[in-house]
């Protein structure tokens, strides 16, 4: 990992220390946050200390709550109890700075559409009209977030001729054209191939090492994630816990979260998650994680 984690199960080591010397410095803090879709909490009571340039993956089972959290933290479903701030700013306020790749777009939504016209789409979308005095600034970002991403060269391009690890891309590069400190990305290697998936965990990485971003990733499998991410955490049960790997993901935290015995079995630098005791249907025994075919919250 980058910056390893120890001792307290949020942050530890310096981070810690520089963020408890100064609490607006966390760019995600929350106390007994709740998390609804409509009228039904997916989350409840999660308490959540994140540095900024840290990199976390957030990992459960469908249902669990990933997207959920990711859409309460990007101000597109309200605050549905508990205390939130982000980027030492009431979520309101600090919305403009916050970033969210979704993880997936309707079939055909992108049509002929060009790379270039769906990034710079998203450039101060808070404001009503682009007008003529902005074009050159707007010009200047769009130019900036390509290149932020190694995507200048796919300008031209229409958004439906690009290859998935391009498009992922892109799409990072779009929540990027503004000037954005917090990053959200749901499901960003979903239907990659290895080699595209590590492509854009290598441009997380970067953004997180050398722009000074927060990245909250979402995925169904650890494994990728193991050599770049800072923290873990994990949903189970309406509940969350985060930490180092080794503070979460192991048999009695996950015990814990699942409300049923868990184990984690390591084998040549991966993990495989499992119910200790037999198949559990919405659990996929081969990383810890359900692949139905239901939507998730």
């Amino acid at each position: 990992m980058r910056h390893p984690v120890q001792g307290d199960a949020t942050l530890g080591g310096r981070d810690a220390d520089a963020a408890a010397a100064a609490p607006s410095a966390w760019a995600v803090c929350a106390n007994a946050l709740t998390c609804r879709r409509a009228a039904r909490a997916v989350i409840e009571t999660l308490d959540l200390r994140i540095a900024p340039g840290q990199l976390v993956g957030v990992f459960g089972s469908n249902g669990s709550g990933k997207t959920t959290l990711l859409q309460t933290l990007a101000g597109i479903l309200p605050v549905g109890g508990g205390q939130l701030e982000l980027l030492g700013e009431d979520p309101a306020q600090a919305r403009t700075r916050v970033g969210y790749v979704a993880q997936s777009v309707p079939e055909g939504a992108y049509g002929r559409v060009a790379v270039a016209s769906f990034v710079g789409a998203a450039w101060e979308g808070e404001r009503w009209g682009l007008g003529l005095r902005g074009a050159s600034r707007r010009n200047q970002a769009l130019q900036q977030a390509l290149r932020s991403v190694d995507a200048l060269h796919l300008a031209a391009r229409p958004m439906a001729g690009l290859s998935g690890g391009e498009r992922q891309r892109v799409c990072i590069a779009q929540a990027l054209i503004n000037p954005v400190r917090l990053l959200l990305l749901d499901e960003p290697l979903s239907n990659l191939d290895p080699r595209s998936q590590q492509s854009v965990l290598l441009l997380v990485n970067r953004l997180c090492r050398d722009e000074g971003l927060t990245v909250l990733l979402t995925a169904h499998d650890i494994n990728p994630l193991l050599p770049v991410m800072d923290q873990v955490l994990y949903l189970a049960g309406k509940r969350g816990r985060m930490g180092t790997v080794d503070e979460v993901v192991n048999a009695e935290s996950l015990s814990a979260l699942y409300g049923l015995p868990m184990s984690v079995a390591r084998h040549d630098g991966y993990m495989f998650i499992h119910p200790t005791h037999g198949f559990m249907p919405e659990v996929s025994p081969h990383c810890g994680h359900a692949h139905n075919s239901g939507s998730a919250p």
